[in-house]
């Protein structure tokens, strides 16, 4: 059957230990970039952000251990697109994990792009004293969509050095990343929220040219955007509607899965298991340290108030710019402690590798789902090759660089409202993972010999094949995200259709989301005739597991 295959195997190479895969997934679920992101623009929920942290962990733990099983049994580059494919059939696979892991990836790289300036950028420039080139990144277009271009840049140039040097670029973000956030937890535990009112004063005005009253200003601006989001508490109900937003964040331990052909140990289930799950916990543990940081120092109303006048101003709600003229970054809030410039500096410079270990997430996944495919001649073979230095896939790269670049501009100009489909990019990816929870749940069914061959076959949970029952818990949790997200029966998330007097919340995003998935399966159709015509049958193809 080798002949179905582009070649004999896929020339990628084991570079990575399981060590390299936890800093991933840590990274994947990025406190700083994503967390501190998605927290503040989360000022108008009920439910308590530290409960809310800690039930959507007990639920992506269930994530973790389908993901954690199936690339035990199957530990190929291409992850759900793999699996997918060689257990619910190529259409499926192809569609879902295409559409997943490519074309919505697009979408990410302007999000990217705008941590990237909010967390990077504007804090660095205002402590060097540059003004009007911090402004200038932190509330223009011009300087989002020169954002988004650097972030391309600097991700393209960390995947086409390969694994190996990503790991060393990885590791080094890790450690200089987490004394950063060391430092910053300190200050705000040793700090007082008197200090920090005189700080933001003084700061913001000799930074970021704030009129004085910056704090009383953020406060009231932030009350009457309707700040209310509580630290604890809000009961059960508030806090299930505040998952499908803070999901943003922290669904993604198992991002590193479509890696797993390319690192060493990957069918030991138990350290799969671990390596997500620590990602998972430290991050959940390190988030509630953080955020009772937070609210000792800054003021838990005020932080939650700042999120509220920055985002109410920049989605266009209020025609009132917020009085602190920069993204409220906890870390250069924290900064505001200190009145020298150069420990300021060095704290932030140091969080800002929270960034740049995170960047390359964006393409180096996707990268493998296009390859994968690609493999399997669903693409043209040249997306197939590597690099023989750097083990890249150049090609498959080529393909999320140039379309992202596309979608920046979109984004960053508000084209066609194009930044309502924020949050779509979670719910595509959130649909992929349905595919492969549902094809977790059936994998010992469908292809028993497989399964039972597998070293996750011991596994049971009352006689039931514990990657089942782990499948039962997530795919319900996912099932229960959709449903929000789609229906949006409270108009809290805004990328879907709400069921009351306002009708579509978001046709936008919907029908993005429609031409995406019809995309992919044209792809997917007109390719199995094309290649029909040459005498090679797909179906075979997705019928055998490819060699590594």
């Amino acid at each position: 059957m080798s002949n179905l295959f582009v070649r004999k195997a896929t020339g990628l190479v084991r570079s990575w230990s399981v060590f390299d895969a936890f800093i991933y997934a840590l990274f994947s679920i990025n406190l700083i970039t994503l967390g501190l992101y998605s927290f503040s623009q989360m000022y108008y929920f009920g439910g308590g952000l530290v409960n809310a942290l800690i039930v959507s962990a007990l639920f992506i733990f269930f994530e973790v251990i389908v993901y954690a099983a199936l690339i035990a049994v199957m530990p190929r580059s291409g992850g759900d697109y793999v699996w997918q494919s060689r257990i619910l059939g190529g259409a499926v696979g192809f569609i879902l994990a295409v559409t997943g892991w490519w074309f919505i990836l697009w979408l990410w790289v302007p999000l990217y792009g705008d941590m990237f300036r909010h967390i990077v950028v504007v804090p660095l420039l205002g402590v060097l004293g540059a003004r009007d080139a911090a402004l200038w990144f932190a509330g223009t277009n011009n300087g989002a969509f020169t954002a988004a271009i650097l972030t391309i840049l600097i991700v393209s140039l960390f995947i086409a050095l390969g694994m190996k040097t990503y790991a060393r670029i990885q590791k080094f973000s890790f450690y200089g990343g987490m004394l950063g956030l060391l430092i910053v937890i300190v200050l705000l535990l040793t700090g007082s929220n008197g200090a920090f009112k005189a700080g933001l004063e003084e700061n913001a005005t000799s930074m970021f040219g704030a009129q004085p009253g910056v704090y009383d200003s953020t406060a009231a601006l932030g009350t009457n955007a309707g700040a209310a989001l509580p630290l604890l508490g809000g009961g059960l109900g508030l806090i299930f509607l505040t998952l499908p937003y803070l999901v943003f964040f922290n669904l993604w331990p198992n991002w590193g899965a479509t890696l797993y052909g390319e690192v060493r140990g990957a069918t030991d289930f138990k350290r799969n298991v671990q390596g997500m799950g620590f990602a998972l916990g430290v991050t959940t543990l390190l988030g509630i340290i953080l955020l009772y940081a937070i609210g000792r120092t800054i003021g838990w109303d005020f932080y939650v108030q700042a999120g509220g006048a920055w985002w109410n101003y920049a989605w266009g709600f209020t025609t009132d710019p917020p009085a602190l003229p920069v993204w409220p970054y906890p870390a250069l809030l924290a900064a505001f402690l200190t009145t020298n410039r150069l420990v300021q500096f060095v704290v932030l410079a140091l969080m800002s590798l929270w960034w740049f270990g995170w960047s390359g997430t964006v393409f180096l996944s996707s990268t493998r789902v296009i390859f994968a495919a690609a493999f399997d001649r669903l693409l043209p073979e040249k997306v197939a090759e590597v690099d023989k230095r750097t083990g890249t896939p150049v090609y498959a790269l080529l393909l999320m660089v140039v379309p992202s670049l596309v979608v920046s501009y979109l984004f960053s100009y508000n084209i066609a409202n194009f930044r309502s489909l924020t949050l779509a990019s979670t719910l595509v990816i959130a649909v992929t993972y349905l595919g492969t929870t549902i094809a977790a749940i059936l994998l010992p069914y469908i292809k028993p010999d497989l399964y039972n061959a597998s070293p996750i076959a011991k596994y049971k949970v009352l006689g039931l094949p514990l990657i089942t029952v782990a499948g039962l818990i997530f795919g319900g949790f996912l099932v229960f995200l959709l449903y929000q997200w789609i229906l949006d029966p409270n108009a809290l998330y805004g990328i879907g259709y709400s069921i009351n007097e306002n009708g579509f919340k978001n046709g936008t995003s919907l029908i993005y989301m429609g031409v995406m998935y019809l995309l992919a399966a044209a792809i997917y159709f007109g390719s199995k005739a094309a290649r029909k015509r040459e005498g090679i049958d797909l179906d075979k193809v997705h019928a055998e597991i490819p060699a590594e």
